[in-house]
């Protein structure tokens, strides 16, 4: 029904920058709830940036507040994350989820509170 999409990923030098995007389809609403994720070999998924449209909020995991931007086109259902001062420890495979119902505030950074994921997108920063 929703289905999401990510691009975007690669390899970079610490300290480089890279942006993600993920194009949503299936439904109006399937972006107005929408975050990214982070899954590094062997350990588990956390939660990375967040964002919600009417009203436009955004939200960050402290490691990455500063450093990344998370924005969306709303016409064309994407959503963006714009990484900057990669770090290694940034490595990991990122993923879109978005969910169509509405996430509470306290809710956003939880995976389990999404339905819909995309197939991930490998990001490695080396050394």
């Amino acid at each position: 029904q929703v289905q999401l999409v990510e691009s975007g990923g690669g390899l970079v030098q610490a300290g480089g920058s890279l942006r993600l995007s993920c194009a949503a389809s299936g439904g109006t609403f399937s972006t107005d709830y929408m975050g990214w994720f982070r899954q590094a070999p062997g350990k588990e998924r956390e939660f990375v940036a967040h964002s919600t449209r009417r009203p436009t909020t955004t939200d960050y995991a402290d490691s990455v507040k500063g450093r990344f931007t998370v924005s969306r086109d709303n016409a064309k259902n994407t959503l963006y994350l714009q990484m900057n001062s990669l770090k290694p420890e940034e490595t990991g495979v990122y993923y879109c989820a978005a969910n169509r119902n509405r996430i509470i505030t306290s809710n956003r950074r939880n995976p389990a509170a999404y339905a819909y994921w995309g197939q991930g997108t490998q990001v490695t920063v080396s050394s």
